[in-house]
């Protein structure tokens, strides 16, 4: 009798804890006296990942005080936890909200970062056990390529600027190995003239590039079996005006004859 007593006891017990820990996650947080504490309250919640409780300070702040400076913060971090559980394209739209909305807040400048940071964060996959990156679809690169551009031409004196560049650079690299790897297709099919035309695109969209060299070389080699000898001859004087002083240009030079 004893032990049934006890095992009762046990599992009433039990049960009592697991709907005191349900009730903890689906009710309502302790919110604060003012609309600070919560947004504080809110920026802890969403450090330690507790996006549901983060997003509960939020919206009350946000409801709450709606003619506060506080609100307009909610806002932004609202957008922050859509982010944070990698709901990007949600996350954009609330950025992009937020600046059409209130186009002189200070933190204009945070929303289109972040916004643009969203293209990045969806970059196609380079995990090894998947087809190469260069093989999917591109257009979320390009997507971070344009918005990060646009962002350093709006906002040149932000704080977010050397990273915007950063991922600028990081996408255009990207997408002239798109490019390289297309060309490299159509090179083993003897295709000259489609080869040509993706090189001239990786030179012309993606200059400045870890690829610009090889893609001079293999276009010069395209003219050359097009029988094209002008067009070949000005991309090694291309090499020469791109990449002076350099060991490219030096072997352009020799291949010039002079």
């Amino acid at each position: 009798m004893r032990s049934v007593v006890a095992f009762l006891t046990a599992v009433l017990l039990f049960s009592s804890g697991c709907a005191s820990l349900s009730g903890s996650q689906a009710g309502e947080p302790d919110y604060a006296a003012t609309a600070e504490e919560n947004l504080k309250l809110g920026s802890e919640a969403l450090e330690n990942k507790d996006l549901l409780k983060a997003q509960k300070y939020f919206e009350y702040v946000r409801a709450k005080y709606p003619y506060q400076e506080a609100a307009r913060d909610a806002e932004l971090r609202l957008a922050d936890v859509e982010f944070a559980r990698e709901a990007f394209p949600e996350a954009r739209d609330q950025f992009q909200a937020f600046i059409k909305l209130h186009p002189t807040h200070p933190k204009v400048d945070y929303a289109a970062y972040r916004s643009a940071l969203t293209h990045v964060e969806e970059f196609p996959s380079t995990f090894f056990a998947l087809p190469p990156a260069q093989e999917k679809d591109q257009g979320e690169i390009r997507a971070a390529l344009a918005t990060m551009e646009e962002f350093i031409r709006q906002y040149p004196d932000s704080e977010y600027t050397p990273e915007a560049r950063k991922h600028a650079a990081e996408a255009r690299k990207r997408l002239a190995e798109h490019e390289l790897y297309v060309a490299r297709f159509y090179q083993k099919r003897e295709r000259w003239k489609a080869v040509a035309q993706r090189l001239e695109a990786l030179l012309s969209k993606y200059p400045g590039t870890v690829y610009e060299e090889t893609a001079l070389f293999d276009l010069h080699a395209a003219y050359l079996k097009l029988n094209d000898a002008k067009r070949a001859e000005d991309t090694l004087r291309q090499v020469l005006r791109r990449l002076p002083g350099t060991p490219a240009a030096e072997k352009a030079q020799r291949m010039l004859g002079s």
